[in-house]
């Protein structure tokens, strides 16, 4: 009688799978995309009498209540926007080669790894790493957007150059000056 329960039970769980598989190959592949808080370079400065380490994080602590001076910085309260949309042509550098698996579950094209960071005195950065998982060439189209406390401070559409096949890239991605203030930026792909 176990058997029978076991076999009526692994029989229905195989109808089951089958009906769906079906609804799966019909889904269009996913679009990627990536979501960075800012990760700036920690420099850090070891003090050769104390041993102490400085860093951006621990220099100018003080114990008590903020000064007028720390009060008067607020970068969450910028209004700040860059207006319109900034379109960018980035170089791309060739890393390696990947498998060619786009299909239905998988995207043709793949971003990712990405890091945002300014550069002082001149600009906000994302690096990535775009990855071409199909058997033709592709030109992408990327839209990222700089934020800062979720408020738009730039958008831009990024033109990668034509991508080879089964071919994984870095790019940099160049976002608002520094004097604006910006706290994430997050890249999808528009196109393929």
């Amino acid at each position: 009688m176990r058997t029978v329960k076991l076999l009526a039970i692994g029989l229905l769980a195989t109808t089951s799978l089958a009906a769906i598989a079906p609804a799966q190959a019909q889904a269009p592949a996913p679009r990627s995309s990536v979501d960075m808080p800012v990760s700036p370079p920690v420099q850090e400065f070891r003090d050769p009498k104390t041993g102490q380490v400085w860093t951006v994080n621990n220099v100018g602590l003080q114990s008590g209540p903020p000064t007028p001076q720390d009060l008067a910085f607020d970068p969450l309260a910028q209004a700040e926007q860059v207006q319109g949309v900034v379109t960018q042509r980035p170089r791309l550098g060739a890393l390696s080669s990947v498998p060619i698996t786009a299909g239905p579950t998988v995207p043709i094209v793949n971003i990712g790894d990405a890091s945002l960071s300014a550069i002082p005195s001149q600009r906000w950065q994302v690096v990535l790493y775009i990855q071409n998982n199909s058997a033709n060439t592709v030109v992408p189209l990327l839209n990222c957007k700089f934020t800062n406390n979720g408020r738009l401070v730039e958008q831009t559409h990024v033109l990668v150059p034509a991508l080879g096949a089964g071919i994984r890239a870095g790019l940099v991605i160049y976002g608002p000056k520094t004097e604006l203030f910006v706290n994430r930026a997050n890249c999808d792909v528009k196109s393929p």
